[in-house]
This record gives structure tokens, C-alpha cells and sequence, in this order.
């Protein structure tokens, strides 16, 4: 790592990158597993489907391919690296950190690494961090990753949230320059309150795993989706306006706000809140749902990529999340939106390994209620969402 006489007084967003599994868990494959129906479900959150990764995959290995596209849209080779901050709930091990994985799985010989944890506001977290590290001087080029495997950790039979979630990484590159741009204003924020709304009740010190938590099936997500949801649309508003306000500017400055894809009416709550259209708001919840913290870096890349987003545009990137944490950075865009596509073309997920332990196998991952849905010889494909009001009603009976 780098520590330069000289600290650098910007943070740009140099590359970016995302990566969803093939498989695609629509709505109507959740109407065979659970009490719902695709009408409310698209109704009280926006979602139509969701991805869920295969067997071989990881948080580590989706971690790997985004972050290595990112690095290649910048131009930048993986030893240009200084450090990497990879954002989860998901990690492939209590220890070691995912990053430490990714940093081996891209060819990096010499960042530092390490996880953040802050839930869905991770990779805002995330991104601040490396916003510090480069204004400080301590490092050059930063690699920020989002990365979640939400489907093996829900539990199929309760409709409040296995409608929800789904699986992807998105990055980007985060490097110091002394022209202008980059990062403007950054807010984090945490309600310590809310910790019990959104949680993962065993498997850490205070509950470690055993015969009897996991037959209480404590080892699932759960969430109290009606505080929530109420936490969410106050929140995300205030804090995207305190970015905007330390970035000295008004909502109307900003061309676009990434918001954390968790509910379609949450994000209308948002640009009400803001006085701002809908076509402010950048929306791929019906096709990814909530991905945590990979949500904001994989709609950040697709915005790009689809030509969303150009030099000189001011963006804002906001989310909320368990901890009842929230975050949002607004940026200045000055790097050329024409690489992304290239940047993703250059690294194939199957060019990507993340070395295993030895002499050890794992159980099959799969959770047995997603088996038959991924035996069959026709991929999924469909994404997922955030937190809901209410309850759905019953599945209807033909």
C-alpha cells in the first residue's frame, strides 16, 4: 500500500462492473413453494424475479468476476490494486475475510483486504472507506465490491422474505486524482434501535451454531417488514439530502439516484420525498430484487451501461439496511461510459476460480426447497426485492 507525501485530494469512480448468476427464480416458481401469488407480490414490491447462484458459486467467486470487470473497465491491471473493501452478510467463511479470497481469485499479489459489514448500506460503507484511504494518500487505487448470497440463507416457508432476496456482485474502482469530479459528499448513518428488525439470529458468538438452533431455524434471515419498511422511506430521503447538501448541491443537480433496490415503493417514497420524477430514479429491482449489498453497485453499473450516466452527470447512490444503517455518496461521473461493456466482455465467470480448502468438502449448498427448481434443464431467471408492507394474500386455488 502506498503512502504518498502528497495526499490525494479526490475519489473517482474509474471502473465498474457487475455479475448475476444464470439461474432465475420467477414469481410464479415462488407460487409452488409458498402461500403467495405473482399480483402481490409485483404489486407490494416490484419485483417480478430473482437470481439465484449454482452450486459451484460464492460470494467469493461472484465477488471475483465483478470486481476483476471493474478493474478491467478502468484499464487497470489487478496489481494496480492497493487495496480491496469488500461489503457482506454473506461471507463465504467467519474467517477468513472474503476479500482475502478475492484478492487470490483476481491475481493481486500485494492490496491489503478486508470486509465491511453493514448489511444492505454496505457498499456505500464500502465506498467510503475508499474514499478515505485515497484522500489520505494511504492508496492509489481502491477496489470496492458489493457481493451477497442471500437464497441459501431463507428459509422457503416463510413468504415475508424468501420473496425478497437474491444473489450478484457489482464493483467499482475508486482511484485518487487531482482534477476535479469524483466523490462530492458522503453521509453514513446508524439507528442502533432497529438491530432486531432485520437479522440472523444464531451462528455468531452469542448463539453459535448447534443441533438446536439450527432445528429452530435460527440460521435464517427475519425481518419485521412493517418497521422496516416505515425505517426505510424516512430514511433514505434525509440521508440522500445530507449527501447532496455536503456535496453543495440541490436534488435538482443530481441526473440520477442509484437507490438500494428493496421495494418499487420505497423508491417512489424517495423521489416524492425529493420532489423528483420517477425517471430520476434507476430501478432494476423487478429483475435482481434486494441483493443487499451488491444491490447499489450492480444498478450503478447497468445505469452506465445502458447509457444512463454521462461525463459530467452528478449521481447519487443511497441505501438502507440492517443495524438500520443508511449511507448515500454523491458523485461527480468523469470517467468515459463506452468501457463498461468492453470491461464486462473481458472476464468470463469461468476464467475466475477461488481456490478451495484442502481435504474438505462442503454439504451441497443448495437449499433442498431451490433443488428441483435448479435440477431442471431450463435455466431460471428473475429478481428480487426489500421489505413489504403487510401480508400477501392466499394463493388462489384452481
Amino acid at each position: 500500500m502506498t503512502n504518498e507525501s502528497a495526499p490525494v485530494r479526490r475519489a473517482h469512480v474509474t471502473g465498474w462492473g457487475r455479475y448475476v448468476p444464470e439461474q432465475i427464480l420467477t414469481n410464479a416458481d415462488l407460487e409452488k413453494m409458498v402461500d403467495t401469488n405473482d399480483e402481490w407480490i409485483v404489486t407490494r414490491t416490484g419485483i417480478r424475479e430473482r437470481r439465484v447462484a449454482a452450486a459451484h458459486e460464492t460470494t467469493a467467486s461472484m465477488a471475483a468476476v465483478a470486481g476483476l470487470r471493474a478493474i478491467r473497465t478502468s484499464g487497470l491491471d489487478p496489481d494496480d490494486i492497493d487495496l480491496i473493501v469488500l461489503a457482506t452478510l454473506t461471507p463465504d467463511y467467519w474467517m477468513p475475510s472474503t476479500a482475502a479470497l478475492v484478492k487470490e481469485a483476481i491475481g493481486n499479489t500485494r492490496a491489503a483486504a478486508m470486509d465491511v459489514s453493514a448489511a444492505c448500506s454496505g457498499f456505500v460503507y464500502a465506498f467510503s472507506t475508499a474514499q478515505a484511504y485515497v484522500t489520505a494518500g494511504l492508496a492509489r487505487h481502491v477496489l470496492v465490491i458489493g457481493a451477497e448470497l442471500l437464497t441459501r440463507f431463507l428459509d422457503y416457508t416463510d413468504r415475508g422474505t424468501c420473496i425478497l432476496f437474491g444473489d450478484g456482485a457489482g464493483a467499482v474502482v475508486v482511484s485518487g486524482s487531482d482534477e476535479p469530479g469524483g466523490s462530492l459528499g458522503i453521509s453514513l448513518t446508524t439507528e442502533p434501535q432497529g438491530a432486531y428488525m432485520i437479522w440472523l439470529p444464531a451462528g455468531g458468538a452469542k448463539s453459535p451454531p448447534s443441533r438446536e438452533t439450527v432445528a429452530r431455524g435460527e440460521h435464517y434471515i427475519r425481518m419485521e417488514g412493517r418497521e422496516t419498511y416505515r425505517f426505510a422511506t424516512r430514511t433514505l430521503a434525509s440521508t440522500a439530502l445530507e449527501s447532496i447538501r455536503r456535496a453543495g448541491l440541490e436534488p435538482g443537480d443530481v441526473s440520477l439516484f442509484i437507490p438500494h433496490q428493496a421495494n418499487i415503493r420505497i423508491i417512489e417514497a424517495v423521489a416524492k420525498g425529493l420532489s423528483l420524477p420517477m425517471n430520476r430514479m434507476f430501478v432494476n429491482l423487478d429483475r435482481y430484487g434486494n441483493t443487499s449489498a451488491a444491490s447499489v453497485p450492480i444498478a450503478l453499473a447497468e445505469a452506465v451501461n445502458e447509457g444512463r450516466v454521462a461525463v459530467g452527470d452528478r449521481i447519487c447512490m443511497v441505501a438502507f439496511g440492517a443495524g438500520f444503517t443508511s449511507g448515500a455518496v454523491t458523485i461527480e461521473w468523469t470517467a468515459d461510459p463506452a468501457r463498461g461493456t468492453a470491461g464486462d466482455a473481458a472476464v468470463r465467470p469461468g476464467d475466475v476460480n477461488v481456490r478451495l480448502p484442502v481435504d474438505w468438502d462442503s454439504v451441497d449448498p443448495i437449499p433442498p426447497a431451490l433443488a428441483a427448481l435448479m435440477s431442471r434443464p431450463d435455466p431460471l431467471h428473475i429478481p428480487l426485492d426489500d421489505v413489504v408492507p403487510g401480508d400477501p394474500e392466499p394463493a388462489s386455488v384452481t
